[in-house]
């Protein structure tokens, strides 16, 4: 069917529905999905309950989403939060706020600001990531990576006590990488091409194969130059 031919969803208030293919979906307010949803647009302003897979082209999240079971999308833009089950795969996503997941985030690219946190694995193209709070994946793996710091978020601010209040990170294990551009970021293994371990860096240990720059107070237990 043609996205033309589908129908569009508008849900308003406080609302249950259940799942399906849609062109547009627009929900304002407080919600509730029964089932799998595929649309060519999604918009949500509020709070959104999903049971199910979600899949959409474009999707814009202006609130929170709660969901049991995988998103997958095209655009993503992320003003809020969102809090999956399952993994997240998509092309682009632009976020100011919190992203949680158990499973893995594969993305072409990964650009904004906030807190992530992913089970798994999290994957990009290229990730340009400002930290307001304690983020971490289990592993990082990424053609380009650069990460700041960047102050308190409004958005943290207004939801209080759902943001831990604890110091301003990002943890994984093992993150790897064409160009790797870190600040505040403890590793087991950080592992690339060019490496740059910026400041409020603590790593264990620092494989490169081009060029490796270490900040005066940045933390590397050891490093290592291998092949070519």
């Amino acid at each position: 069917m043609e996205k033309n031919e589908l129908p569009d969803l508008v849900m308003d208030g406080v609302n249950t529905a259940a799942g399906g293919r849609y062109n547009k979906v627009n929900i304002n307010g407080v919600s509730k999905m029964n089932g799998a949803l595929h649309a060519h647009t999604y918009s949500c302003d509020g709070v959104m309950k999903q049971k199910g897979d979600l899949t959409a082209d474009e999707l814009e999240m202006n609130g929170t989403l709660n969901l049991k079971g995988n998103l997958q999308v095209g655009e993503m833009k992320l003003n809020g939060v969102v809090n999956g089950e399952g993994s997240l795969r998509g092309e682009r996503c632009v976020m100011d706020g919190m992203l949680k997941l158990k499973g893995d985030c594969e993305l072409e690219e990964l650009t904004g600001e906030g807190v992530f946190t992913v089970g798994g694995l999290l994957s990009a193209g290229r990730m340009e990531f400002g930290l307001q709070g304690q983020s971490e994946a289990g592993e990082i793996g990424v053609e380009s990576l650069v990460i700041r710091k960047k102050g308190n978020a409004a958005w943290g601010r207004l939801l209080g006590g759902m943001i831990p209040k604890l110091k301003i990170g990002l943890r994984a294990k093992l993150i790897e990488g064409d160009t790797l551009d870190l600040e505040y970021t403890s590793a087991d293994v950080v592992r690339g091409g060019t490496v740059i371990i910026g400041q409020g860096c603590s790593i264990g240990r620092v494989e490169y194969r081009t060029g490796l720059t270490v900040h005066p107070g940045a933390q590397v237990g050891k490093e290592e130059k291998t092949g070519e």
